[in-house]
C-alpha cells in the first residue's frame, strides 16, 4: 500500500499527448528561418551523420552548433533518442505516435490534424515573365498554337486562312531561332517544332495549288539531314510532280523515296509502286507499268491493282495476259466477313442486340464499301475484255462468266448475264438481248425480276405494249418493291390513256424508292395530262432539285410559263430556258423558243439573235426560216431575205409560194432581170400559176421587151379555164336535187376553200398583186384575206415601180407573214404539247445499276 498512490481528481492522465517538439514539425519548416538557412548553406547539403559508437543504435551525441548550443542529434536512422527530454516535455514510451497526438505537454492544445488553425498558405511567387527563357516558352506556344489553327482551318475547307496561320506559324519559328541564339541557348532549339512548321507550310501550299512554294518547303526538308526520315516526303513533291504533269520528275522522285524506306515498311513500299505503275500509264509505258504492277500482286495482290493490270495488258492487246489478269483479279481475298454474321437468332437476346448495334455501323459500311467497288472492278473488266479475248463478244462474256462461277464471287455471275444482255441493246441486237433476258425467267426473284424490267422496257421502246405490259407484271410479281418495274407499269398503263392508274403506279415507285427520277418524271407528265397544274409543277421542282443540270426538267418548267393561260409567265419561261441553254447550248428547238417569246414581248432584235442562232444549228426548220425572212422583210433588206426564202424552196420544192417570193425580193430590190428570169423559171415549172404570169405580164410591159404579148395570151387562157371550173361547179350544184345539192354544196364548199388556200398562197406572199382588184374586206377576214387587200393597194401596172412614195413602200411591204401577233407559231409549244411521252421515254431509264 505504501507504493500506491491516488491520483487526484483534478489530474488529466492525457494530458502533454496533445503537445509536441516543434523540431519534428515538418508541415512548418517552409517558416522556420534556422531550417531554411540551414538549406541554402553548404551545412544543408552535407551527407546524414551515421551511428559511430557500436553496441548502442539509440545513442546520442552532441554536436556543437552556429548558434553555440549543444542539441542531441538522433541515430543513423533518423529516430529521435527515447526517453530524451526536450523543452521540458518527456516523450511518451512508444515508438509509434497516434494521428494528431504530438508528445509535447502542452496544455490547451486543440485537436487540428489538418492544420487549419495556422491559416491559409502564403500565396506563390509570381512568375517573372520578363526572362528570356520565359519569352521563349510564351514564343513557342503561340507557335504551336498556330500549328493547330491551320490544320483546323483545312479540315473546314478555309485553305486561304490555313494558309495565313502556316505563314505567321513560321515567322515566328524563325523569330524564336534569332532568341535562342542571342541568350547563347541554341543547343534547346526545337528541331521538332522547325519541322512541323515547315511541313505545315509546305502542305498548306499544296492544297492551294501553289505548287513551286510547296516543293520549296519539302525541300529544305529533305536537305536538311537534322531530319529524320525526311525522305519520305519525296513521295508528296512527287505526287505534286504527278499534278503538273511532269510524268519524268515524278518517276525519278517515287524511286527515291522507294530507296529511302527500308523493307519493314512493306504498305508503304507497295503504294509508291503502284504510283510509279500509274505515272507510267499516263505516259503510255505500258511495259513498264505492267512490270509494277505485276510486283504488286505478286507481293501484296489487291483489287485496283489487278484492275489497273488488265488495263494495261488490254492496252497492249495481250489476250492471254489478259485471261491471267482477270483469273488473278477475282482470286484477291477481300478480307471482310461474310454478311451472315449480322443475320440474328432467336436464342440469344443479348447476341441479337449487339447484331442490331453493328448492323449499319461505320465498320460495316466500310465492308460494304469495299465490295461493292471490287464487284465494280469485275464487271468493268469482264465487259472490257470480253469482246477481245475471244472471235466474238458473246464466247468472251460466256468464259468470263465461267470463270466468275468458280471464285468467291459466284453471286456476280447472274449479274453479268445481265449486262451482257445490255451490251446486246448497246449493239442494236434486240433478238440476242431479249433472248439472254429470257433465260432468268426461273432464276430467282431478284435476277428474274430485273431481267423481266429489261424485256419490258425493250418491248417499250419497240411499242409492243402488251408484251410490255406483261413482262411489267411479271417483275413486279417476282419484287414488289422494284420502282423500275412498277414505273415501267406506269408507262404502259399511259400510253393506254389510264391516266388516274397510270399515276398510282408512278407514286407506289416514289414510295419505294424516293430517288426513283424516271417515276417522278414520268408523274409530272401524267398530272400535266390530267390538267393538274400545281401538282405537276410540284413534281418537276422536286426533280430540279435532285437532277440539277437536267435539260429536260427545265424545259417542262419553262413549259408552264406559256402553255397554260392560268401560269402565263413569259419572263420566268424566259429564265427556265435560258438555264436550259446554258446546259445544252446547241439546242435549236429552246432557241426558237427564246426567239418566239422574246418575239411576243415586242424584243425584236433580242428575238433575231435566237432565231438565228436556231437557223445555225438546225436549217430546216421552216418556222424559224420564215420568221428570218420576214424580220428581214419588214426592215428592208431584201436581199438578205431571199437567202432564207431559197433555203425553203429546197426544203418544200413543190410550194411555189417560196419562189414567188425570191422572185418578189429581187424586183423589190432593184434587180429586175434577175426577177424576170425568176419568174420565167417559176412559169416553167408552175404554168398554170395566175400570180407567176400577172408579174410575168407587167414586168415585160415595163421593160419594154416582145414577150408581153406572149405572157398576156397565156394569161387570159389561163383565167379563162379557171372561170370554166367555177362554171362547172357551179351549174353542177344548182341542176342536183335538194339533198343532193346540200351534199354537193358541201363538196363544192370544200372544193372553193381549196381553191381559195390555192389562190391565197401566192397572194399571201406576194408583194404586188391586180390593182383593179377590190380591195375592201371585212373586218372578220383572215389574215390571208387582209394581206392581201393591203397589198392591192399597190400601184397599177401603168406606174413605175419607183414612183411608189416611202410611205407607199411600207404599206406594199407589210409582214408578208401576217401582222405580228397573228403570225405563225414557230412549232416549239406544239412540239412540247405533242412529245410529251417521247420526253418521258427519253427519262425512262430502267436499265440496271
Amino acid at each position: 500500500m505504501e507504493n500506491v498512490h491516488l491520483a487526484m481528481e483534478e489530474e488529466d492522465l492525457y494530458s502533454g499527448y496533445n503537445d509536441y517538439n516543434p523540431t519534428f514539425d515538418s508541415e512548418e519548416l517552409e517558416n522556420d528561418v534556422d531550417f531554411q538557412q540551414a538549406v541554402r548553406t553548404s551545412h544543408g547539403r552535407r551527407p546524414p551523420m551515421t551511428a559511430k559508437f557500436p553496441g548502442t543504435a539509440i545513442g546520442t551525441r552532441t554536436l556543437g552548433s552556429s548558434f553555440g548550443s549543444r542539441v542531441p542529434l538522433a541515430s543513423s536512422m533518423g529516430r529521435p533518442m527515447t526517453g530524451a527530454v526536450q523543452d521540458g516535455a518527456a516523450r511518451p514510451m512508444t515508438a509509434v505516435r497516434a494521428a494528431g497526438y504530438t508528445s509535447s505537454l502542452v496544455r490547451g492544445s486543440a485537436f487540428d490534424p489538418l492544420g487549419q488553425a495556422r491559416g491559409p498558405a502564403p500565396p506563390l511567387e509570381a512568375k517573372n515573365e520578363d526572362t528570356p527563357e520565359e519569352k521563349i516558352k510564351i514564343l513557342e506556344r503561340k507557335v504551336n498554337d498556330l500549328i493547330k489553327e491551320s490544320c483546323m482551318a483545312q479540315s473546314i475547307g478555309a485553305l486561304q486562312l490555313a494558309l495565313e496561320k502556316a505563314k505567321e506559324a513560321g515567322r515566328k519559328e524563325r523569330a524564336l531561332v534569332r532568341q535562342r541564339e542571342q541568350t547563347g541557348n541554341t543547343d534547346h532549339i526545337s528541331l521538332d517544332l522547325t519541322y512541323s512548321v515547315l511541313l505545315n507550310l509546305a502542305n498548306q501550299y499544296e492544297n492551294n495549288e501553289m505548287y513551286p512554294e510547296a516543293l520549296n518547303s519539302y525541300q529544305v526538308i529533305v536537305k536538311n539531314k537534322m531530319f529524320s526520315n525526311a525522305g519520305r516526303l519525296k513521295v508528296n513533291m512527287a505526287n505534286i510532280y504527278v499534278k503538273q504533269k511532269n510524268y519524268t520528275k515524278a518517276i525519278k522522285f517515287y524511286r527515291m523515296a522507294l530507296d529511302q524506306i527500308s523493307d519493314a515498311h512493306k504498305e508503304m513500299r507497295i503504294k509508291i509502286m503502284q504510283n510509279i505503275g500509274v505515272v507510267f500509264v499516263h505516259q503510255g509505258h505500258y511495259s513498264d507499268a505492267i512490270t509494277s504492277f505485276e510486283h504488286i500482286m505478286s507481293e501484296s495482290p489487291n483489287i485496283k491493282t489487278g484492275f489497273n493490270l488488265i488495263l494495261c495488258y488490254y492496252a497492249i492487246g495481250d489476250r492471254e495476259r489478259m485471261k491471267k489478269a482477270f483469273q488473278k483479279l477475282i482470286s484477291v481475298p477481300l478480307e471482310i466477313d461474310d454478311d451472315d454474321k449480322y443475320i440474328p437468332t432467336n436464342d440469344d437476346t443479348t447476341s441479337n442486340m449487339v447484331i442490331e448495334a453493328i448492323k449499319n455501323d461505320n465498320l460495316h459500311q466500310m465492308e460494304r464499301d469495299l465490295k461493292a467497288r471490287a464487284e465494280k472492278y469485275i464487271m468493268t473488266a469482264a465487259k472490257l475484255i470480253a469482246p477481245a479475248i475471244e472471235t466474238s463478244f458473246a464466247t468472251g462474256f460466256d468464259w468470263c462468266v465461267d470463270m466468275v462461277k468458280s471464285s468467291p464471287y459466284t453471286e456476280l455471275a447472274n449479274d453479268l448475264e445481265i449486262n451482257k444482255a445490255i451490251t446486246y441493246l448497246r449493239q442494236k441486237d434486240f433478238n440476242q438481248a431479249v433472248e439472254t433476258l429470257k433465260t432468268f425467267e426461273k432464276k430467282d426473284s431478284r435476277v428474274k425480276s430485273a431481267a423481266a424490267t429489261n424485256l419490258s422496257f425493250i418491248y417499250f421502246l419497240e411499242k409492243d405494249y402488251d408484251q410490255a405490259d406483261k413482262y411489267a407484271d411479271l417483275a413486279i410479281n417476282a419484287d414488289r418493291y422494284n420502282p423500275a418495274a412498277l414505273t415501267n407499269k406506269g408507262n404502259t398503263v399511259f400510253v393506254k390513256q389510264d391516266h388516274e392508274k397510270a399515276a398510282e403506279f408512278y407514286k407506289e415507285a416514289l414510295r419505294n424508292d424516293s430517288s426513283c427520277t424516271e417515276a417522278l418524271y414520268n408523274l409530272g407528265l401524267t398530272y400535266k395530262r390530267l390538267n393538274r397544274l400545281e401538282e405537276a409543277l410540284d413534281c418537276f421542282l422536286k426533280l430540279h432539285a435532285i437532277l440539277r443540270n437536267s435539260a429536260q426538267v427545265m424545259f417542262q418548267l419553262a413549259s408552264f410559263g406559256y402553255i397554260y393561260e392560268r401560269l402565263d409567265d413569259s419572263q420566268q419561261a424566259i429564265e427556265w430556258l435560258m438555264q436550259v441553254i446554258s446546259v445544252t447550248p446547241t439546242d435549236p428547238h429552246v432557241l426558237a423558243k427564246l426567239g418566239e417569246l422574246h418575239s411576243s414581248e415586242g424584243d425584236k432584235s433580242q428575238a433575231f439573235q435566237y432565231y438565228y442562232e436556231s437557223f445555225r444549228y438546225l436549217p430546216s426548220n421552216m418556222d424559224v426560216i420564215e420568221w428570218l425572212a420576214a424580220y428581214y422583210i419588214e426592215t428592208h433588206f431584201f436581199e438578205k431575205a431571199i437567202q432564207y426564202f431559197e433555203r425553203a424552196t429546197l426544203i418544200q420544192p413543190t410550194q411555189v409560194k417560196w419562189q414567188l417570193m425570191v422572185a418578189s425580193c429581187y424586183r423589190r430590190s432593184g434587180n429586175y432581170q434577175k426577177a424576170l428570169e425568176t419568174y420565167k423559171d417559176i412559169h416553167r415549172k408552175f404554168p398554170e400559176n395566175v400570180e407567176c404570169l400577172r408579174f410575168l405580164v407587167r414586168l415585160c410591159t415595163d421593160m419594154g421587151l416582145k414577150e408581153v404579148q406572149e405572157y398576156a395570151t397565156k394569161l387570159k387562157k389561163v383565167e379563162k379555164m379557171k372561170e370554166i371550173r367555177e362554171q362547172r361547179v357551179k351549174s353542177g350544184r344548182e341542176g342536183s336535187s335538194r339533198g343532193r345539192r346540200e351534199g354537193r354544196e358541201g363538196s363544192a364548199g370544200s372544193a372553193d376553200t381549196d381553191k381559195a388556200v390555192s389562190q391565197f398562197e401566192p397572194k399571201l406572199l406576194s408583194p404586188l398583186l391586180d390593182s383593179g382588184r377590190d380591195s375592201g374586206r371585212s373586218s372578220s377576214s383572215t389574215k390571208g384575206e387582209r394581206l392581201s387587200a393591203k397589198m392591192r393597194s399597190l400601184p397599177g401596172s401603168h406606174e413605175p415601180y419607183e414612183a411608189s412614195s416611202p410611205k407607199e413602200l411600207d404599206a406594199s411591204y407589210m409582214d408578208p407573214l401576217g401582222p405580228q401577233m397573228e403570225r405563225p407559231k414557230t412549232g416549239a409549244k406544239k412540239r412540247v404539247e405533242d412529245d410529251d411521252f417521247a420526253d418521258e421515254e427519253l427519262g425512262d431509264d430502267l436499265l440496271p445499276e
